[in-house]
């Protein structure tokens, strides 16, 4: 069986708990077991896409008051950063593919005008 990638297994298993802790209790619910590490993190055992049992550690995070910027502030500027960083990455990815797909048609070209001569 081939191997799925560190990056898949890791977003499956972060969809699965953040599903499960923003789902309510009824259709859907998964009833994870979770159990206290400390008093700013809980963990959880998995399997991963892989069959191997995983550790999931989900901790709390408060974020420190700002005298310059109320707490929604502060949440949305760290969203708007945040979709900012993905559509920066969407638009890098987008010229690749463009790149690679000219360089291989000017390939192919090279190629052709070789066989024709």
């Amino acid at each position: 069986m081939a191997k799925v990638t560190k990056a898949l297994v890791d977003k499956d298993l972060r969809e699965k708990i953040f599903e499960d802790l923003i789902t309510q209790p009824g259709e859907g619910y998964t009833g994870y077991e979770y159990h206290k590490i400390n008093d700013r993190q809980y963990g959880i055992l998995l399997t991963d896409l892989n069959g191997e049992q995983r550790y999931v550690r989900i901790g709390a995070i408060v974020a420190e008051l700002r005298e310059d910027m109320t707490a929604e502030e502060l949440m949305r500027s760290e969203i708007d950063a945040y979709t900012a960083k993905q559509d920066a990455k969407a638009e890098k990815a987008k010229k690749k593919e463009e790149k690679i797909a000219k360089d291989k048609a000017k390939r192919e070209a090279k190629v052709n005008e070789v066989s024709e001569s």
